[in-house]
């Protein structure tokens, strides 16, 4: 062999060597903190012994004889499969994230500080009842023991192993009650509601008059789309279904928005129009079981892993010292069952989103600030800030009755004019008992129960939709919603004068509407409005979605319904719908204008397309890139960033009513000298650009454009996979991954027409109950069980999602049992 080539075998042996160690010492690594899902566990503090059986999915049913063994198991288990999840977001929700990542993240610190979800989530605590308050330290001493048990990086997590790196110092603290409650916080946060679209029109104010304004944010649309419900008004003080109503921002918010923007999400997407949800249940009556149906799909940001954690938690047997048998979507963090369903009833959410929160402007002066003619105090206090690699960073967050001063906390805030800073003022800043309400619903058996339940669900205020083995169905909206002295939360509002003031007390429970067996046989809950103004008068938003999809799943039930009783299969069906709720008003519009060339030849896919949104799919991906050029074209001249449409069913109607005026102001680009363009121009224009880019980016060959080759989902993880490291990032996120359906389809997967097709909202889970068996049920997660990135649960449930496809959702023990493929016991 020539010399050269030995010195080359001798070279390529020795790296092949070096890669084969570092790979299996990072395999040793990974696997190294996957849980022992066999065999017996001790753990300390249990009274008695506790069964974990996982399926395949790794989905984990627990079975203790005591409550508190149950809920300590479950802090157990969510601790195995997402304790650096669980530690990242306790992190987030106390405003302590640079001590784990260093002053890249010191802004959002700030902004998590000055709102002090952590400070209120502590005093809610002591509010609680003493149960909650016991379950929730219960669930913390399972969290503790598994820590005790996993002391070394390399035990926890990958994610510790990396971190080790760079904050070499950093050892997680024991879990406490108070960490299981701020992640409530969070929640609320990205599920509150219109605060955005308060700035967005005081940012558009600045460069349109208040009439122009207003024509971006139509009335909701109730002569074409059903509100949830349809009859009943209040009456002598209660929502009666049976009644019938009787005949009758300066610079400082620039710098508010700034603050709002640096507060991380949770949940949500970047742009709150992303934030939506479907569920709907219909009667039994209607069904081929005879019993009810529910159907439930939450549209949240995508992340990996994904918000929600399946899981089962079952009593041996039903007593009042152990009295949950609940299967369903848990929050990692938290005891408990967010969603899901007991042996006798069935619960849903969706994002009710009330007018909760209101931005009041506020002239201060020095400590002090003015309310009714006089200089009140300003309340302060101190925050520290601990920076990991760095000197710590201390801010003074000040507040007016409204509450705290959102526009202080960045560097570059310098106030001016009347009214120089902005308050925040907001139902989950006070103290509630939303915890509670979560253990109550886990052990609801009817509807008066669960009625019960939902009256201490404080914040966020949503939809609940209900089902239960005797046949009834139900809808109630709980929530803490203010009574405005003055006002309808649309606009920031002066707080000097006092007369926007909430009142004392918010809107009695026994107020909100609410509805059993309806007439129609069916509830649906999209977003969409609540019930018609003219019928209820307390105010509950005037920001609510427009109704295209909670319409559209209204007539595919009516349709289903012609042909017969519903099962399951017709309920996933339906949550499987793409169809695009406003082509039937654009297409005739764009098939008007004049239009020669290779664009023209575009245009004709729209010509035979049935409207649906799905994979392969030409004219979707074309009409698509035409909307989104309508919407650049005609708005974002003369709006600033921050109030520019991200598209969504409130831009359908708004331009809608543009296409019936064709020479309206908004058509005209202002850019452009000595020429006024009108509507035809615009469309125009937007199909030959659209056109021009589906060619740059997909080729020129028109019929080879799909739909999923532009909507795509990336997964990422929340901290990790936004390090800007490529290797790191690829160890935690996953994807990309073409899907089907698009913003308010009632497949929603929201995308933001300002940057892109990518995928920026998710039905993050999707749910169907059948009440007749609960074994009949199914359930798909958007990833899997486990946060430990290369575990075999990791995403596997992913690409089912993407299909559409739903998993048995068993609960019964015989059925656990048959379908696992893992047990274990843990022992006192």
């Amino acid at each position: 062999m020539p010399r050269p080539l030995r010195w080359f075998t001798r070279v390529l042996a020795v790296l092949v060597t070096l890669v084969l160690v570092l790979a299996g010492v990072l395999v040793y690594t990974v696997r190294r903190s996957f849980p022992q899902v066999d065999g017996s566990l001790r753990l300390p503090g249990l009274k008695g012994n506790v069964e974990i059986y996982r399926d395949k999915s790794g989905i984990p049913h627990i079975y203790a004889d005591t409550a508190a063994d149950l809920f300590m198991a479950q802090g157990f288990v969510h601790a195995q499969d997402r304790f650096y999840e669980m530690d990242f977001r306790r992190h987030l929700t106390s405003g302590r994230l640079s001590e784990l990542f260093g002053k890249a993240t010191v802004e959002n610190d700030k902004a998590i500080r000055t709102m002090g979800w952590r400070r209120v989530a502590e005093q809610e605590l002591s509010e609680l009842s003493q149960q909650t308050q016991d379950y929730l330290n219960a669930y913390a001493k399972g969290v503790n023991a598994w820590l005790s048990a996993n002391p070394n990086a390399s035990d926890r997590s990958l994610e510790y192993s990396i971190l080790k790196i760079q904050n070499g110092g950093y050892q997680p603290e024991k879990w406490t009650a108070a960490d299981s409650v701020s992640w409530l916080k969070a929640m609320a946060w990205d599920l509150r509601s219109n605060m955005e679209d308060e700035i967005d029109r005081s940012l558009a104010l600045t460069k349109l008059p208040k009439e122009r304004v207003e024509q971006l944010y139509p009335d909701y649309p109730y002569d074409r789309h059903s509100p949830i419900v349809t009859e009943g008004t209040v009456d002598q003080g209660r929502f009666d279904q049976r009644a019938e109503p009787r005949l009758r921002a300066p610079r400082a918010l620039s710098q508010a928005a700034k603050t709002l923007d640096a507060v991380p999400s949770t949940m949500g997407t970047e742009e709150r129009e992303g934030i939506g949800s479907n569920s709907w249940v219909i009667s039994g009556e209607y069904t081929a079981s005879g019993k009810p149906l529910l159907a439930n799909d939450p549209h949240l940001s995508p992340q990996m892993p994904s918000v929600w954690y399946q899981a089962g938690l079952h009593c041996r047997k039903i007593t009042e010292d152990c009295a949950y048998d609940v299967t369903g979507f848990t929050f990692s963090g938290v005891p408990g069952v967010i969603i899901g369903h007991t042996d006798k009833i069935a619960w849903g959410f969706t994002n009710l989103g009330p007018d909760v929160a209101d931005l009041f402007l506020e002239k201060v002066q020095g400590d002090t600030y003015l309310y009714k003619g006089q200089q009140v105090k300003l309340e302060t206090r101190q925050e520290q800030i601990k920076v990991a690699g760095g000197a710590p960073v201390t801010i003074t967050v000040k507040s007016t009755r409204h509450g705290p001063l959102i526009n202080e906390v960045m560097d570059d805030a310098r106030p001016s004019g009347d009214a120089n800073a902005v308050a925040l003022q907001w139902t989950a800043l006070t103290p509630g008992k939303t915890a509670d309400a979560v253990f109550a619903l886990n052990k609801a058996g009817d509807w008066e129960e669960f009625k019960a339940a939902a009256s201490l669900f404080d914040v966020p205020s949503q939809n609940l939709i209900y089902a239960d083995t005797t046949g009834k169905i139900g809808y109630q909206a709980p929530g803490r919603i203010p009574v405005r002295e003055k006002g309808d939360g649309t606009w920031p509002v002066s707080g000097w004068t006092g007369e926007y003031d909430w009142n004392a007390a918010p809107i009695p429970y026994d107020q909100l509407p609410s509805v059993e067996d309806p007439a129609d046989g069916f509830i649906v809950t999209a977003n969409n409005a609540v019930i018609d103004p003219k019928r209820y008068k307390p105010l509950l938003t005037k920001d609510w979605a427009h109704g295209y999809r909670s319409q559209r799943i209204r007539d595919r039930i009516k349709e289903a319904l012609k042909k017969g009783p519903v099962d399951a299969a017709t309920m996933s069906a339906i949550q499987q719908d793409t169809y695009n709720g406003f082509a039937d008003t654009l297409v005739p519009a764009l098939m008007q204008v004049d239009l020669a060339g290779p664009s023209g030849e575009a245009r004709q896919l729209l010509k035979t397309w049935d409207r649906t949104q799905g994979l392969d799919s030409t004219p979707a991906a074309y009409f698509n890139a035409v909307w989104r050029q309508v919407l650049v074209l005609t708005f974002n001249d003369e709006l600033p960033e921050g109030a520019r449409p991200a598209g969504g069913d409130r831009w359908y109607d708004v331009v809608g009513r543009l296409l019936e005026l064709p020479d309206d102001p908004f058509w005209d680009d202002v850019t452009t000298k000595n020429r006024k363009e009108t509507r035809d121009d615009i469309l125009r224009q937007a199909l030959a650009s659209a056109y021009q880019e589906l060619s740059d980016r997909l080729g020129p060959e028109v019929k080879s454009w799909r739909w999923g080759d532009l909507h795509q989902l990336e997964l990422v993880n929340g901290s990790l996979g936004t390090s800007g490291i490529g290797p790191v990032e690829a160890m935690f996120n996953r994807g990309p991954l073409a899907v089907a359906g698009s913003k308010d389809a009632v497949n929603a997967t929201g995308w933001n027409v300002q940057s892109g097709y990518e995928i920026t909202a998710v039905p993050s889970m999707r749910m169907i109950v059948d009440l007749s068996d609960p074994d009949k049920s199914q359930w798909i997660n958007l990833t899997g069980a486990s946060g430990h990135a290369f575990h075999d649960n990791y995403w596997d449930q992913t690409s089912a999602w993407a299909r559409g496809e739903l998993l048995p959702m068993y609960s019964k023990p015989e059925s656990v049992k048959k379908a696992a493929v893992h047990a274990l016991k843990l022992t006192p």
